[in-house]
């Protein structure tokens, strides 16, 4: 999710570069409060030395890239998003002048910025691209996982049982994956010769984002330092009634039999709907944010309660429909069914949710931790499960069960409550999705010598353009891939601007009327799709190493002082379409990974998630507005795959299912 970055102060950084979290603990403060300066450091890390953190002393910071490079790459971006050759060299002018007149001055003041910091930019993202933006974070932030199901040859539970016994094993292994991270046992990510940063896991259990009254979130921290106990509760959400599961006593976590007795009482007892308090967390963040310091002052039942959620860790989701194909699915775990949002918790990074058809998967909250944390959460707790040997422990008769916690609502959080609720509503009716599987994957893709991901990307070209030329349009945006700088101290992301001439040269050979049977059409147009192809994974190695463009002039945006003339080039309309996502993509794989979105970033466009890593297809699930032609453009991608199938296999059919 990315939004338009607002100019604030700068907030000063109190964290030294290897301390996580203060010695004493550190005070939670919540709305109306202001924002405490020092709120990340409420998160603790695991033991210094252990295998998670291992690598973090050792990790370099974000460099400052030079100037001249970054408006280099700037300028070679613009080329096939201008309109005009005239549009084209205004936008140069205005960059030379940039270059000429006051970047050295915006560049050594954001050098003199990044002096003595951790991460120079990460204020300025966590704020503008998420903690600062009011819309609902339901569908403009949050994105959802899909579990594959379990084989039945692995001994899985069938019948009425078979969501209960879901639940149970998931939460235990969980719970597993949160005493391991909290023990520091967590297999540290990387590359071979590359590790990644750990950092953004301290903010994966025991915390929630809250609503700042001021325009500005946060997220608070229950973690204790030094805890390595693993014990700790969940909340569970059924119908609106919220439980307290003290899912691990005495250091002992409950056994899968334990777990499902008592998730077997907790919809026993929550048959009847409750008000749908959950759904003012889908709200706009300001109204969210009054009606949250209403509920917390209300009743000290109340304030507790909230920090119960907050201090749980995790949620989980017992939801009652029963979703059917593969859309509805995603759909429910991206927002709930309709007037479902009683059985979510949005501000919490990380959703259980569990079906009654015993589907289930993971709703994440955006701000703090981006999607390869969670996904390798995922991927460890499936297959830890997928082991026919995963410990489902020996039940005890000294746990405790669960405890029903009741919200104290008045009038005003009632209608508040309605207002969400109908909001959310027209929120969710306003979307729509489709998914494209092609008949073919990565194996076919990697025999014919190119990366699968730089395929799946001018796949999506060749069809964004067929789709623009059908309705007479213009490209009116850029395309956004995500690409990780977790190679640095608390690196998150820069992008990668996919739209390149390369592309756009392929994509002319695909789109103008030639012989398709002609052999040398077909190898120009190989030949013209492998140089795009090797572009794209240039492009992609140097954003990782953060060589990008985007996050740079962000950066030298945000030193500007109060009152200062924005510079021609910010303002200039080949450098903002540039970066109007049009397209926002991102991809990531996990074989049990099944279902995988989010919405799209801007009014006209469409969020494409994409998944490359399986033997014998793709999987393209794209969003938009209800308005925007989303069936056309799934159409477009299933046409392109086939075409790019054949200029390697010619020949051979290959079929996409919509």
């Amino acid at each position: 999710m990315l939004t338009t970055l607002l100019r604030s102060p700068t907030l000063k950084i109190t964290l030294s570069r290897l301390v996580y979290s203060t010695s004493s603990p550190v005070m939670l403060v919540h709305p109306p409060s202001p924002r405490p300066l020092d709120w990340k450091s409420a998160a603790p890390s695991p033991p210094a030395g252990t295998t998670t953190f291992a690598a973090q002393s050792t990790l370099p910071n974000l460099p400052v890239l030079p100037l001249g490079p970054t408006l280099e790459r700037l300028k070679c971006t613009l080329a096939p998003i201008a309109h005009s050759q005239a549009e084209l060299a205004d936008a140069v002018r205005k960059i030379d002048a940039f270059e000429n007149g006051i970047g050295p001055e915006l560049q050594r003041r954001l050098e003199a910025h990044a002096q003595g910091k951790p991460h120079w930019l990460e204020e300025w993202w966590d704020d503008g691209a998420y903690l600062s933006y009011r819309d609902s974070a339901m569908v403009n932030v949050s994105y959802y996982y899909g579990f594959a199901d379990p084989l039945s040859a692995q001994g899985v539970i069938t019948g009425p049982r078979a969501a209960r016994n879901r639940a149970a094993s998931l939460t235990r292994a969980a719970m597993f994956y949160r005493r391991a991270l909290k023990r520091g046992e967590v297999p540290a990510e990387g590359t071979n010769d590359t590790p990644f940063c750990m950092d953004t896991y301290r903010w994966m259990f025991d915390c929630a984002r809250v609503p700042g009254t001021n325009g500005l979130d946060w997220s608070v921290s229950h973690a204790k330092e030094g805890d390595t106990s693993g014990d700790g509760h969940i909340v569970v959400l059924r119908n609106g009634h919220f439980w307290r599961l003290d899912a691990a006593q005495d250091g002992r976590i409950l056994s899968t039999e334990e777990l499902e007795a008592q998730i077997e009482h907790i919809i026993s007892l929550s048959t009847t709907k409750q008000p749908a308090v959950g759904a003012l967390t889908a709200a706009n963040r300001d109204l969210w944010a009054s009606d949250y310091v209403h509920l917390r002052n209300l009743s000290p039942s109340n304030a507790a309660l909230l920090d119960t959620i907050d201090s749980a860790a995790f949620i989980l989701c017992l939801d009652p429909a029963t979703p059917g194909d593969f859309v509805t699915t995603s759909r429910f775990l991206w927002h709930g069914a309709p007037n479902g949002l009683r059985d979510r918790w949005v501000d919490k990074p990380i959703q259980l949710i569990v079906f009654d058809s015993a589907r289930a998967g993971l709703m994440g909250e955006h701000s703090v931790m981006d999607g390869t944390p969670t996904l390798a959460f995922t991927d460890a707790i499936c297959s830890a499960l997928a082991n026919p040997a995963f410990d489902h422990g020996t039940a005890s008769a000294s746990s405790s069960g669960p405890v029903e916690l009741k919200w104290t609502l008045d009038r005003e959080l009632d209608q508040g409550v309605a207002r969400a609720e109908k909001d959310a509503a027209e929120l969710v009716a306003s979307q729509t999705m489709s998914v494209v599987k092609t008949s073919y994957g990565k194996r076919a893709i990697k025999s014919a010598g190119v990366s699968p991901d730089a395929w799946a990307q001018l796949l999506v070209q060749l069809a964004y353009a067929r789709l623009l030329h059908v309705r007479g349009e213009e490209r009116q945006g850029g395309t956004y891939e995500s690409a990780s700088t977790r190679r640095f101290f608390k690196g998150r992301t820069e992008v990668v601007r996919v739209v390149t001439s390369e592309s756009d040269a392929f994509v002319r050979a695909m789109t103008t009327k030639r012989d398709d049977s002609d052999s040398v059409v077909v190898e120009d147009r190989r030949t013209l799709f492998e140089v795009a192809a090797k572009t794209h994974v240039a492009n992609a190695q140097a954003a990782g190493r953060g060589e990008g463009v985007d996050r740079h002039l962000l950066g030298l945006r945000k030193v500007l002082k109060e009152g200062e003339k924005v510079p021609e080039m910010f303002e200039d309309p080949v450098v903002k379409r540039a970066s109007y996502w049009t397209l926002s993509t991102s991809a990531l794989f996990s074989k049990y990974l099944r279902e995988y979105g989010w919405g799209e970033v801007v009014p006209n466009g469409f969020g494409v998630a994409y998944i490359t890593g399986f033997d014998d297809y793709m999987q393209f699930t794209i969003t938009s507005r209800t308005e925007v032609p989303n069936e056309e453009f799934a159409a477009e991608i299933s046409r392109a795959a086939e075409d790019l199938y054949s200029l390697y296999f010619s020949g051979e059919v290959s079929k996409s299912r919509l």
